[in-house]
Protein backbone atom coordinates (compact mmCIF):
# COMPACT_ATOMS: atom_id res chain seq x y z
CA UNK A 1 0.00 0.00 0.00
CA UNK A 2 1.05 3.42 -0.79
CA UNK A 3 1.73 6.30 1.29
CA UNK A 4 -0.18 8.99 -0.65
CA UNK A 5 -1.80 10.16 2.24
CA UNK A 6 0.30 10.22 4.86
CA UNK A 7 2.53 12.92 2.19
CA UNK A 8 0.05 15.16 1.58
CA UNK A 9 -1.35 15.88 4.96
CA UNK A 10 -0.89 19.70 5.92
CA UNK A 11 -0.51 21.01 9.35
CA UNK A 12 -3.24 23.44 9.36
CA UNK A 13 -1.76 24.63 12.92
CA UNK A 14 1.13 25.79 11.82
CA UNK A 15 2.13 29.70 11.64
CA UNK A 16 0.73 31.84 9.00
CA UNK A 17 0.41 35.28 8.38
CA UNK A 18 -2.45 36.96 5.80
CA UNK A 19 -0.34 39.18 3.59
CA UNK A 20 -3.05 42.20 1.52
CA UNK A 21 -1.27 44.18 -1.34
CA UNK A 22 -1.67 48.02 -1.61
CA UNK A 23 -4.28 48.22 -4.53
CA UNK A 24 -5.48 50.98 -6.92
CA UNK A 25 -8.62 49.91 -9.52
CA UNK A 26 -8.72 46.45 -7.44
CA UNK A 27 -5.34 46.06 -9.07
CA UNK A 28 -1.94 45.03 -6.81
CA UNK A 29 0.85 47.75 -6.43
CA UNK A 30 3.58 45.93 -7.53
CA UNK A 31 6.01 48.60 -6.40
CA UNK A 32 4.69 48.11 -2.59
CA UNK A 33 5.12 45.87 0.05
CA UNK A 34 1.94 44.09 1.05
CA UNK A 35 1.18 44.28 4.71
CA UNK A 36 -0.12 42.49 7.34
CA UNK A 37 -4.14 41.37 8.03
CA UNK A 38 -4.47 38.39 9.92
CA UNK A 39 -1.33 36.29 11.66
CA UNK A 40 -2.11 32.80 13.45
CA UNK A 41 -2.78 29.63 12.38
CA UNK A 42 -2.88 28.85 8.86
CA UNK A 43 -6.61 27.44 9.53
CA UNK A 44 -6.83 31.07 10.45
CA UNK A 45 -5.88 32.58 7.54
CA UNK A 46 -7.51 30.08 5.33
CA UNK A 47 -10.73 31.12 7.16
CA UNK A 48 -10.00 34.80 6.65
CA UNK A 49 -9.10 34.39 3.35
CA UNK A 50 -12.23 32.63 2.18
CA UNK A 51 -14.51 35.39 4.18
CA UNK A 52 -13.12 38.20 1.77
CA UNK A 53 -15.02 38.97 -1.29
CA UNK A 54 -14.01 36.48 -4.62
CA UNK A 55 -13.60 40.00 -6.35
CA UNK A 56 -10.61 41.21 -3.71
CA UNK A 57 -8.63 37.92 -2.70
CA UNK A 58 -5.97 38.22 -6.06
CA UNK A 59 -4.76 41.19 -3.68
CA UNK A 60 -4.35 38.67 -0.92
CA UNK A 61 -1.72 36.10 -0.36
CA UNK A 62 -0.77 34.06 2.78
CA UNK A 63 2.95 33.02 4.16
CA UNK A 64 3.83 30.39 6.03
CA UNK A 65 6.38 27.64 6.38
CA UNK A 66 6.90 25.24 3.33
CA UNK A 67 5.10 21.81 3.81
CA UNK A 68 6.25 20.15 0.20
CA UNK A 69 4.78 19.05 -1.86
CA UNK A 70 0.72 20.82 -0.84
CA UNK A 71 1.87 24.51 1.00
CA UNK A 72 4.50 26.24 -0.58
CA UNK A 73 6.12 29.48 1.93
CA UNK A 74 3.84 32.08 -0.32
CA UNK A 75 0.95 30.79 -1.36
CA UNK A 76 -1.24 32.34 -4.36
CA UNK A 77 -5.02 33.18 -4.32
CA UNK A 78 -5.62 29.91 -6.23
CA UNK A 79 -3.53 27.57 -3.73
CA UNK A 80 -5.32 29.14 -0.60
CA UNK A 81 -8.73 28.03 -2.47
CA UNK A 82 -7.36 24.25 -3.50
CA UNK A 83 -6.23 24.34 0.18
CA UNK A 84 -9.73 25.25 1.76
CA UNK A 85 -11.49 22.65 -0.33
CA UNK A 86 -8.54 20.06 0.72
CA UNK A 87 -8.99 21.29 4.12
CA UNK A 88 -13.10 20.43 4.32
CA UNK A 89 -12.22 16.66 3.55
CA UNK A 90 -9.39 16.36 6.48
Amino acid sequence: MGDVVGDSKVDFGAPAVLHKWPSLANRRQPDREPYQVIEGTLDDCISAFMQKPATTRHLYEIRTVAQPPLVTEILSPEHVVELSRLREFL
